[in-house]
């Protein structure tokens, strides 16, 4: 009996020295930083077991996909592209990208277009120049725009008339949010967000071992962005989530509001009463592209639609009948929301 107790003794004092001289390997150091891209700021955050810093290391993820997807980027492929330069071949950031948007295209029946640009830039919203558009230009302009006059053969893109130019904004910082997510995996990473110009990638909990929280915005016309005032709390993990509204870029012309999101079947600004839509998806490039389709289709058709796809949730502030905002959502992204 006094052997077994020794014994017992003796591992108990093993354990303690163990756990002083060898720390839990599940203590995590919280690492934060954040800088500029794509035109907008970004930050991430992640628990790190060895105290790794990969700040450098995701700065030239960023380089490397702005490389390829910034159309500011002259020497870009995109760029390239763009002015039909016959000499450039895709690479495998822009073939990701250009492949979702035309699946979303396809299932969206063209509310999501990646050639929209040229009808943008019409309305004013490259250039910030204000003219009164006719059906004649627009009508122009459709000739050369469309999802199904452009596709990807071999690494390279093939166009029924070199007018048409890409624009990947809608879609682009989306997947760069997935693109370090990615790499954060590679590394060992199991508990990050990543947040680039308002898109969000998830991955496990927060410092505080709960589910990432996450605001969105109420849908106030703010075109400075400096109000900030949030509608919903929410949580999300394992998850992409990316919003659109039409409350931060509009103009006045002669009374009437014009705003920047673009009907690509139409050519004109949409004039309906969802004000923002926030969507979350197993990936963000996924979440971003839904975001800009469901801002086209408005609350009715984006919310049949989303009920339609698995794995994608919604949320939408709308204007109601009585000029208020309110709020719909889908019926699975209750399980998000913070009480």
């Amino acid at each position: 009996m006094k052997t077994r107790n020794v014994i017992t003794l003796v591992m108990i004092v093993i354990a303690i020295v163990f756990l002083f001289f060898y720390p839990s390997k599940n203590k995590f150091t919280t690492i934060k930083f954040g800088g500029t891209v794509q035109g907008t700021f970004y930050t991430i955050t992640y628990l790190s077991p060895d105290d790794v810093n990969y700040q450098a290391e995701i700065a030239q993820i960023l380089k490397d996909f702005e490389h390829s997807m910034s159309v500011y980027d002259s020497a870009s492929t995109i760029s390239r592209i763009n002015r039909n330069d016959s000499a450039v071949h895709t690479d495998s950031i822009f073939n990701t990208i250009f492949r979702k948007a035309q699946e979303i295209s396809k299932i969206t029946g063209g509310a999501f277009d990646i050639t929209v640009g040229p009808l943008c830039q019409l309305w004013g919203f490259y250039n910030n120049e204000r003219i009164e558009v006719t059906q004649q230009m627009i009508d122009e302009i459709l000739l050369y725009t469309g999802y199904q006059k452009v596709r990807l053969e071999n690494n390279t893109i093939l166009k029924d008339d070199e007018r048409i130019t890409l624009d990947a904004n809608a879609i682009a910082k989306g997947f760069s949010c997935d693109l370090v997510g990615n790499f954060l995996e590679e590394k060992g990473i199991k508990n990050y967000l990543v947040e680039i110009g308002g898109e969000i990638k998830t991955k496990g909990n927060n410092p505080h071992k709960k589910a990432w929280a996450v605001g969105i915005n109420k849908a106030i016309d703010d075109k400075t962005g400096e109000f900030s005032e949030n509608q919903q709390i929410i949580r999300i993990r394992n998850a992409g989530l990316a919003t659109s509204g039409n409350y931060r870029k509009f103009y006045y012309l002669n009374g009437k509001k014009y705003v920047h999101t673009i009907n690509p079947v139409t050519g004109y600004p949409v004039e309906h009463n969802l004000l923002s839509a926030t969507i979350i998806a197993p990936d963000c490039i996924t979440a971003d592209a839904y975001a800009t389709a469901c801002m086209v289709l408005g609350l009715e058709k984006s919310m049949e639609l989303i009920e339609s796809l698995s794995d994608i949730e919604a949320y939408f502030i709308y204007q109601n009948n009585n000029g208020k905002n309110a709020v719909s959502y889908t019926k699975g992204f209750e399980k998000y929301l913070e009480k």
